[in-house]
This record gives structure tokens, C-alpha cells and sequence, in this order.
């Protein structure tokens, strides 16, 4: 079995793109995510992906696999757990919404939104991974991490997200296996 740095490495000279030298390994059936830098690892993470089976494939609401960038960065300075709506700022914690939102997953705190490297993979027509708006983001969810949560996205802890965005720059690579 390869590892995600070779499986990166190979994909890349097959799409004849240099490999970032950030890197991030989404594992999905572990539900887990790791951070390389130079080839090494950082640090894990524990992340929820799609509660449905992982598919590229518009309106599927599965987690998409294959080379990803890092398209934007989204939610710099805003204090962790901050609601997102359409990519913007609610300006409330998701503590403040009470009961009915308390059972949704909620965008919070930073949003990593990813476009796919791969043509006609996760890039493209009905598998265009940007179009599906899908993001690595905070959750108000934390307690269910490491459970398939999502409706295509990987949700993180709020403050590793803010720890992770500091780290990141767009055009760092995610992979998703």
C-alpha cells in the first residue's frame, strides 16, 4: 500500500504539477486527517467526512477522493466557533442559536475550500469538487467527530481548525483516499 505522499507524488507527475510542499491526507474510511510538511508528518487529526459513501459525483453529498488544492482561506481573525452562512460571517457563536440549530452541522470558525487537481476526476463537469463547495471547516459538532457526519465536507475541531489555517496556504495540496 502506497502512502498518500507517494500516491501524491505519482498523481502530480501524471498531471505534471510540482507537489506543494504542504500536504494534507484525508483517510476516510479511518476518519482521520494528517498534516505533512516536507515529506513529515506534523500532526493528526480527527475529522468526520460524508455519512454517505465517498463519491466526486455532484448533488452525491459524498466526501470527493483524489489530489485536491486549498482554493481560499476563509474566516481569518473570527473568534472559534463563529457561524458561517453562504461563506460569510454570522457574527454569532453557534452556542447562541440555540436548540434548533443545535442538531445541525454547522459551517464554524475557518473554511478551507477545495478545488480538485484531477480532471474529469474531481475537477469539471458534474465532479468539480470547487462547484460542490466543499470545504475542510470547524463544526459545532465536536462530540461526533470520527463519525461520518457530513454532507461531503471534513469537519474539524474548531480550535485545530485555526491551528491548521495558520499553517496552510492556497495552493497546498489535500489528498483524500
Amino acid at each position: 500500500m502506497e502512502s498518500p505522499m507517494e500516491q501524491v507524488t505519482k498523481t502530480c507527475a501524471r498531471l505534471g504539477i510540482k507537489p506543494a510542499a504542504r500536504l494534507l491526507a484525508v483517510r476516510l474510511e479511518r476518519q482521520t486527517m494528517q498534516f505533512f510538511r516536507d515529506g513529515k508528518l506534523v500532526k493528526s487529526y480527527a475529522v468526520s467526512t460524508s455519512r454517505r459513501p465517498p463519491s466526486n459525483v455532484k448533488h452525491s453529498l459524498g466526501t470527493p477522493r483524489g489530489l485536491h488544492e486549498i482554493a481560499e482561506r476563509i474566516g481569518d481573525g473570527q473568534p472559534p466557533g463563529t457561524v458561517f452562512k453562504s461563506r460569510v460571517p454570522t457574527g454569532r457563536h453557534f452556542s447562541e442559536l440555540g436548540d434548533a440549530a443545535a442538531d445541525d452541522n454547522l459551517i464554524t470558525t475557518r473554511i478551507l475550500w477545495l478545488r480538485g487537481l484531477e480532471p474529469g476526476v474531481n475537477l469539471g463537469g458534474e465532479v468539480d469538487t470547487y462547484e460542490r463547495y466543499v470545504y475542510i471547516h470547524g463544526t459545532n459538532q465536536e462530540h461526533r467527530l470520527g463519525e461520518r457526519l457530513s454532507a461531503g465536507c471534513v469537519l474539524m475541531r474548531n480550535l485545530e481548525i485555526v491551528e491548521l489555517y495558520d499553517q496552510v496556504r492556497v495552493g497546498d495540496m489535500v489528498w483524500s483516499e
